[in-house]
């Protein structure tokens, strides 16, 4: 049988037995395992063993369970509760400036976690009920939770981008820099649509009354701002000495980790309760990850020996004639597609042995040293929407979890619809000016 057929065989059968509803990490380990002993024998069983080696040896995947820690010790001490405060006395008197002031505190939120799932149960549990009580629109501030912790897998330290780094073979550090610009642009476009929406609709988003402005002092604005700056610190203490190159990324991890558990315990809300319902889900969650790279690698392996990455080429390139560009455009349309249906690390593991190497190949205009840091991006973007994208996306569920009984799954399904246009439109935005996303990488990591 031809290699082609081969692969093309494990594929479809990757795809049925996804239907059976089993874990991810399983699915894929055992169709990588048993056609590597399939095709080259009793040998073929030492794949997995490789490539749980291989994830062993990476250093840098010690920071994954290090920031997810974080984001679960931020969440479950209510750090971020006068950081939301501060939002609340700064910007209510803007027409939709609560819903801004929680996208901004997404944007921090995010820039401390890295991950989506920290971000929905802090804006959940903070900034709902308040927006509800002050009579925000429930689909507004449904929508506007659920887009702004989606940022936590795009700004650094984003935990999906160090997964794409252990398939990729490409360095955190620079697809960490990749997405802070993207990440900040992609806020702005979420605040733009919520000022412009609220001015012409103010009762989507009312501003404090006259009577409530007035009981604002400004000596409650200078506290607030002394009081939210926790936040700002840890962000500070774990990111600025990485940067410049003082830590290296798994000890900017600690770094945050150390940070975050001082900030709980001078704000006294660091209990024995926090720390074990914080360690037993970086335990869930970090396994999860785990599994699921392994599975990658294995997977990966078998495609490499096969050559199944040249066929595709030759397939698009050779006899179907399409355009390094149109190529590229279908890849981001399936990711789409994908995205309402999986998660984003099933969507990694199932194309990544493909579409990585692909794109590495393409002539899109990009140095062959960037192009695979620009691709992560887009990825992780796509990412991002199928987050939002029914009838799957993961924190469209999340939001159900969370939300009171008067909003509904429709509520939830129709509130996310102008935010996913919006990150479309900084995909493409993203895609037709990469060096958007290469610009910061680059000044710090000069060739």
């Amino acid at each position: 049988m031809p290699y082609e057929m081969i692969a093309a065989l494990m594929f479809s059968t990757m795809l049925l037995m996804m239907m059976t509803g089993q874990r991810v990490f399983g699915i894929i380990g055992f169709v990588a395992v048993l056609a590597s002993m399939t095709l080259w024998g009793t040998g073929g069983h030492t794949l997995g063993f490789s490539a749980a080696m291989k994830l062993m040896k990476w250093y840098p995947l010690l920071s994954l369970p290090m920031f997810v820690f974080m984001g679960y010790v931020m969440s479950e001490s209510r750090l971020a509760d006068d950081l939301y405060r501060m939002f609340h006395i700064w910007f209510g008197r803007v027409r939709g400036g609560l819903a801004i002031g929680t996208i901004l505190l997404m944007v921090l939120i995010s820039a401390m976690n890295g991950l989506s799932v920290a971000g929905m149960a802090i804006g959940s549990t903070i900034a709902l009920p308040e927006l509800l009580r002050r009579g925000y629109d429930k689909r507004m501030v449904t929508g506007v939770i659920q887009a702004g912790s989606s940022l936590g897998i795009l700004i650094p330290p984003s935990v999906v981008l160090v997964l794409y780094a252990m398939i990729a073979r490409a360095p955190v550090s620079e697809l960490w820099l990749a997405g802070l610009v993207p990440g900040l642009i992609m806020a702005g476009m979420f605040i733009l649509y919520i000022a412009v929406r609220c001015w012409f609709q103010p009762a989507l988003g009312p501003a404090l009354t006259v009577e409530e402005r007035a009981q604002i002092t400004l000596g409650d604005k200078l506290r607030s701002l002394r009081a939210g700056l926790l936040p700002f610190v840890i962000f500070g203490s774990m990111m600025i000495p990485f940067i410049n190159g003082w830590t290296s990324l798994v000890e900017s991890s600690v770094i945050g980790v150390v940070a975050t558990v001082m900030g709980a315990l001078v704000k006294r809300t660091f209990s024995w309760t926090v720390f074990e319902t914080a360690t037993r889900s970086t335990l869930a969650i970090s396994c999860m990850f785990m599994w699921v790279i392994l599975a990658a690698l294995a997977f990966g392996a078998v495609f490499d020996g096969l050559g199944a990455v040249k066929a595709v080429e030759q397939l698009f390139v050779q006899r179907l004639g399409f355009e390094p560009w149109t190529i590229l455009i279908l890849m981001q349309v399936s990711f789409l597609l994908m995205g309402m249906f999986l998660d984003d690390t099933a969507m990694l593991v199932i194309v990544a042995p493909l579409y990585v190497p692909l794109v590495a190949t393409l002539d899109l205009g990009i140095p062959r040293a960037d192009v695979l840091i620009w691709y992560g991006v887009l990825y992780t973007i796509t990412c991002q929407i199928a987050y939002l994208t029914p009838p799957f996306g993961y924190n469209l569920f999340l939001m159900r979890a969370f939300a009171p009984r008067e909003i509904t799954m429709g509520d939830i399904y129709r509130s996310v619809t102008p935010f996913v246009l919006v990150m479309v439109a900084t995909l493409a935005l993203m895609m037709v000016f990469p060096g958007i996303v290469l610009w910061l990488p680059n000044l710090v990591y000069p060739d």
